[in-house]
């Protein structure tokens, strides 16, 4: 999924007047992370932790994973945790049996940051292009 499917998917059609989506800041500050989420899927996959590092993007707590931005120091809106693909099947996140898939489906961690957004709506992956610098 890319994250323009997720802000149109969150655009309501209810009659009331449309709230910018919080995932409008999610991509200001991916921009803004970028070189280090980046710096940091290097360091995971070279020091062989993982070949499919998993950042999740977050604005309230979540246990999975380690913090790396936390934006109350940062002045962001979101915060990010640094995982693994083995982490998230460990804690039952993407079953045994979608492993297989989900690696199928994942893309060239040197291009891309694999990218669980955890909404109040819920949770999903995103691959969003590093930024070009």
């Amino acid at each position: 999924m890319e994250l323009q499917d997720l802000l149109s998917a969150q655009a309501g059609d209810d009659g009331q007047p449309k709230k910018d989506s919080p995932l409008k800041s999610l991509k200001v500050d991916l921009d803004f992370y970028s070189e280090s989420i980046k710096e940091i899927a290097v360091e995971i996959m070279a020091e062989g932790l993982s070949a499919y590092p998993i950042f999740i993007a977050h604005q309230h707590e979540v246990s999975v994973g380690e913090l790396i931005l936390d934006r109350n120091e940062l002045g962001t809106e979101w915060s990010v945790h640094a995982s693994t693909l083995e982490e998230f099947v460990e804690r039952g996140i993407i079953n045994e049996d979608r492993k297989a898939q989900f690696i199928k489906q994942y893309k060239k961690p040197e291009d891309f940051i694999c990218i669980f957004v955890v909404v109040p709506q819920g949770a999903n992956f995103v691959f969003y292009p590093y930024a070009k610098r």
